[in-house]
Order: C-alpha cells, then sequence, then structure tokens
C-alpha cells in the first residue's frame, strides 16, 4: 500500500510540475499557477494528508529549482493540500476537498505569506492583489480538479482505487 501510494505521490509531483510550467500566470513576484491547486485536490482525495504536503513540498522545491515558481508556492500549496485532505478525510465528499483547497491557499496561505514577503523584503507587497491572486488560482484548479473527480466518480473508480488502498 505504501508503495502504491509513494508512487503516486511521484507521478503527481512529475503532472504538476510539467503541467505548471505549461500553465503559469506571473503576476509580480508572485506566479500563479492554478495545475498546482488541480494537483493538490486530487492527492487530497487519492493520497490524503501526509502524502500530499510531500507532493506539495517536492513540487514546490523542484519548480523553485527551475525557476517556474517562487517562495510562495510553499505555505499556499501546503496548506491548501493540507486542509482539503483534512476535509475529505472526515466528510468523503469531493466538493468539501475542493472548498478547502480554496480555504487553504487563497485565504489562509496568502495570509501566511505576508510574513514571508516581509522576509524576503519585496517592497510594494499589498495583501488584497496577493489574495486575489492566490484565490482565483486555487479556484480555478480546484474547479477543474472538482470536474475531473466527478466524472471518475460518476464511472466508479473512486471506490475502486478507495477500496483498493484499504487492502
Amino acid at each position: 500500500m505504501r508503495t502504491n501510494k509513494l508512487v503516486l505521490t511521484a507521478l503527481f509531483v512529475a503532472l504538476n510540475v510539467v503541467l505548471s510550467t505549461l500553465i503559469t500566470i506571473p503576476l509580480g513576484p508572485i506566479k500563479a499557477a492554478p495545475m498546482q491547486h488541480f494537483i493538490n485536490v486530487l492527492s487530497a482525495v487519492f493520497l490524503g494528508p501526509w502524502f500530499g504536503l510531500a507532493q506539495a513540498f517536492l513540487s514546490s522545491v523542484i519548480r523553485m529549482i527551475f525557476g517556474i515558481g517562487s517562495p510562495f508556492a510553499f505555505p499556499g500549496s501546503m496548506i491548501g493540500v493540507f486542509l482539503a485532505s483534512i476535509l475529505y478525510m472526515y466528510r468523503k465528499h469531493i466538493f468539501v476537498a475542493a472548498i478547502g483547497e480554496v480555504i487553504g491557499t487563497g485565504i489562509i496561505g496568502s495570509l501566511v505569506c505576508i510574513p514571508l514577503a516581509m522576509v524576503l523584503n519585496i517592497q510594494n507587497f499589498m495583501i488584497r492583489p496577493l489574495m486575489m491572486t492566490f484565490m482565483v488560482s486555487s479556484f480555478v484548479g480546484a474547479i477543474i480538479s472538482y470536474v475531473l473527480l466527478m466524472v471518475l466518480k460518476k464511472r466508479g473508480l473512486i471506490d475502486k482505487f478507495s477500496h483498493k488502498y484499504k487492502r
């Protein structure tokens, strides 16, 4: 079971990095990546909080190394995937996981980025543009993942996948 989750985590990291190179919205010091949030919701549903956190952390590190991410990816993506995972664990509803990603990244993650911006000494850093960027990016990614997960659920693939990992 653990090997399967490790492989799926690695697959999500790779998908995240590749998709984030294709779809990134640069807005000042922030590089909004809706695909990060798309993968985060998938991680919340299929992996849970700890492997989801590992996916978000590794994806952020690799994106920073390649220059397609920013330091703001760490608090945003990690808080988002953790909250989405916890909410999904308790409610078992895809919509709740998507909302958890938006709240975790868009609100909590953007607020955590304020002290980070001060530490990095970024001038003219304002919370409203940051929060709006995070909200829009996480909302777009959450909608895409919600649609995909609903299609998978209607076909019975989420239940089949979950059953496989409960053994």
